[in-house]
């Protein structure tokens, strides 16, 4: 009872400390205890939180890992996971609002910023299109595609239907690499070149293709690749013409 009551105090202090000054002064795991204590609002989580910060080397570890290896850890259930899976998914959907409408496309860096937390995680091919208006400001985001991503796999066609019911002006295409490695192969090239004459051939500018790895990225914008397949796109077009 004594020692029930020493963990309801415990509790108690971390709350009034936040409600007084914020997450400012908290130990990283001292915040992985709140969280995990929101399942298990009775239970003892220091233990648990000092070694999920261990475990996952940061507090930003902790809070990008999926659910099945929160529970590695022992002590840790889908009960007081519950937090931290909750704490993830509204900081999703925090950023897709607070990006919907803001001009979105001042680098590369923007886009996978928004986007490394809820992408880098997945453990298969996710090809995520981002539509945008004449302003580059976001209409909408969707996950189109699963799995390894090859010319069979990604329909330009679906895309440009979705961009036209959008209204869509141009577009962003957003994929990750689970092996960690953001570098293109052969196949997310072509792809790219595919849906740059697609986009062309239906007048809606593709901006972007970012890979998303392992805390970094490549953008096919940045290291020059959109702007040769649109060239290559108006060589043929001029052949064809001649």
């Amino acid at each position: 009872m004594k020692n029930l009551k020493n963990q309801e105090g415990h509790r108690r202090r971390l709350r009034e400390k936040f409600i007084r000054s914020g997450i400012s002064g908290f130990h990283d795991y001292e915040i992985v205890e709140l969280l995990l204590t929101l399942g298990t609002p009775r239970r003892d989580c220091k233990q648990q939180a000092k070694e999920a910060i261990r475990k996952f080397k940061t507090l930003r570890g902790v809070l990008e890992a999926s659910m099945e290896e929160l529970e590695e850890i022992k002590g840790i259930g889908p009960h007081n996971a519950f937090g931290v899976k909750l704490f993830q998914q509204i900081s999703e959907r925090y950023l897709k609002e607070k990006i919907l409408g803001t001009i979105i496309l001042k680098s590369s860096k923007v886009v996978f910023d928004y986007l490394y937390q809820s992408m880098q995680k997945d453990k298969k091919e996710i090809f995520k299109v981002l539509f945008l208006d004449g302003k580059n400001k976001m209409i909408e985001a969707e996950d189109l595609f699963e799995g390894s991503l090859t010319s069979s796999a990604v329909y330009p066609r679906e895309i440009m239907k979705k961009a036209i019911k959008y209204n869509a002006v141009s577009l962003i295409f957003v994929h990750n690499h689970p092996s960690g490695n953001p570098e293109p192969s052969d196949s997310d090239k072509d792809i790219t070149e595919e849906l740059v004459f697609a986009g062309n051939l239906m007048q809606i500018k593709v901006l972007d293709h970012i890979i998303i790895g392992d805390n970094k990225y490549f953008s096919f914008a940045d290291e020059g690749l959109i702007e040769e397949y649109n060239l290559n796109f108006l060589s043929i077009k001029r052949n064809k013409n001649v």
